[in-house]
């Protein structure tokens, strides 16, 4: 396992100035968030000019890519070509994970599933694995959802955000049968009435966390996904979130 930390950390900059940021808190890995919202690299960039956004997606200042969490807003057959070329862009920079959101709250769950499996099934043509990403208010908020999902569509994996289990549930949502389709994990110190608190105030329990991922061999990211909050020292969590699982790692 190694510790990397997501560009959305910084949504509101440029892709560079985000880089640059992740950096000076030294670390060596990088998750790149494709965010047709955002300010940094959006779906249809990549499918417009697919050599510039690998020219783009390449200059990390020597952090590695861990992979990328896709937000596409588009729907049919534009969204699947928009999936296309981000699983293209993929290939070519030797990105072997790719995260995706699952259906929101009401999406039949017949039409996630066959959704889902036209998404494996062009990852798996560009040598990519796609996860979907655990997230409240999306079908991935429950357990039992995910793991049904995943044992349908083969070739599945899951982005797993333990926050999204822990947050608005009384108590936090077991989703231990769910580590064996992890393929990205995305950290964040969290409560049942907050999903992001400064790190240790929150009931995340990562030792045990980063136990349970080594007894079944994950050797992947766990990536830093801290955005900025009002009143937080935001440069200071993150560097506290990294040498916080980098202690871990050692013990």
């Amino acid at each position: 396992m190694f510790v990397a930390a997501s560009t959305d950390c910084f949504r509101d900059f440029s892709f560079e100035d985000a880089i640059e940021k992740l950096v000076d808190l030294e670390f060596t890995a990088v998750e790149l968030s494709i965010d047709q919202s955002g300010n940094q690299i959006r779906p249809t960039d990549i499918r417009d000019d697919l050599n510039a956004a690998f020219v783009q997606c390449s200059s990390t200042r020597r952090m590695n890519v861990s992979g990328y969490s896709l937000v596409i807003d588009a729907q049919g057959d534009e969204f699947l070509d928009l999936f296309t070329a981000c699983c293209k862009l993929a290939k070519a920079a030797k990105v072997v994970s790719v995260t995706v959101p699952s259906g929101e709250h009401g999406t039949p769950f017949n039409e996630e599933v066959e959704k889902l499996k036209q998404l494996v099934k062009i990852g798996q043509q560009h040598g990519v694995r796609v996860g979907v990403r655990s997230q409240v208010k999306h079908l991935s908020e429950d357990p039992d959802t995910v793991s049904v999902i995943c044992g349908h569509v083969k070739g599945l994996g899951l982005s797993l955000d333990p926050s999204h289990y822990v947050y608005q549930n009384d108590r936090p949502a077991n989703y231990e049968k769910l580590l064996e389709y992890v393929q990205t994990v995305f950290l964040r110190d969290s409560t049942k009435n907050d999903l992001q608190v400064r790190v240790g105030q929150g009931v995340i329990d990562f030792g045990k966390l980063i136990n349970q991922l080594r007894k079944i061999g994950y050797n992947r990211a766990l990536v830093v996904d801290i955005p900025p909050k009002d009143g937080v020292d935001h440069l200071g969590e993150i560097r506290k979130m990294r040498l916080l699982l980098e202690s871990l790692l050692l013990g």
